[in-house]
């Protein structure tokens, strides 16, 4: 266990980067479980309003992460200092990524519908930063042995190809799949062969004039929320408590029909 630790963690220099995300997940799930705590009127955190101001977690946590960034960049990987400043880092971006739905729509939808999105893109950056700490490198490049690696040419091909099929999978309303993508290559081809989702630019340029595939689109992005959207949402209310919303309806529309 510790060759494996200093050998795969510690030699490469990966000892910052696993505390940033460590602390990142901690401050989520504190600052969540904080929130709710407050939300209910139990325990004894009370909202910070001097003066009447309500003072969100993401200004501490924009000052954190200023901190933590620049003395991340000004120290060495293997410095006790790099370590520091990651926990550092990865506190703030906790904050603040935990109000990202604020800062998007500026204003505090923290317990609405919109708010959802934060709990959204914490969990995707967790796993991103889970996947890089595992090995994985942006676009593939880490799938290429020692020799293709040493070819500029090949090195070069398969980053753009790489990036391409991410990019195909953004322009079709596919943003998790493309940032997944970006570090997984084969999870961008599946996203950039699959269908568009109705309403994204890919959509909406060429499937105008292609009302079979519009409808396709259309169709299988109602099953496709059918299926998991129900799924998706108790994830997000367990990790980071149900929104306020109104009574839902108790049955979904019938599938979307094409009128063209």
């Amino acid at each position: 266990m510790g060759h494996w630790w200093y050998r795969n963690i510690v030699e490469p220099g990966k000892l910052p980067l696993l505390l940033a995300l460590l602390s990142f997940v901690f401050a989520f799930l504190a600052t969540r479980t904080i929130t709710r705590l407050i939300r209910a009127g139990r325990g004894p955190f009370r909202n910070i309003s001097p003066g009447g101001l309500h003072i969100h977690h993401v200004v501490p946590g924009v000052i954190l992460t200023t901190i933590g960034g620049f003395g991340g960049v000004a120290s060495g990987r293997h410095d006790v200092g790099a370590a520091v400043f990651a926990v550092i880092f990865g506190l703030g971006a906790g904050l603040v990524l935990d109000e990202f739905a604020l800062i998007l729509h500026l204003d505090d939808v923290y317990w609405t519908e919109e708010g959802r999105k934060s709990v959204e893109i914490v969990v995707v950056t967790a796993a991103l930063v889970a996947l890089v700490l595992s090995g994985s490198v942006p676009f593939g490049v880490n799938e290429l042995s020692t020799g293709e690696r040493q070819s500029r040419g090949v090195l070069v091909l398969t980053v753009i190809f790489n990036f391409l099929l991410a990019l195909v999978a953004l322009s079709k309303g596919k943003l998790r799949t493309a940032l997944f993508g970006a570090v997984v290559p084969l999870v961008g081809l599946v996203g950039a062969i699959r269908l568009a989702k109705p309403g994204s630019p890919w959509a909406r340029h060429l499937y105008g004039r292609r009302p079979k595939a519009r409808a396709r689109a259309t169709l299988r992005a109602w099953h496709h929320d059918r299926r998991w959207a129900p799924l998706s949402r108790k994830f997000q209310d367990l990790i980071g408590g149900a929104p306020d919303r109104e009574p839902a309806p108790e049955s979904l529309p019938a599938p979307p029909r094409d009128r063209k």
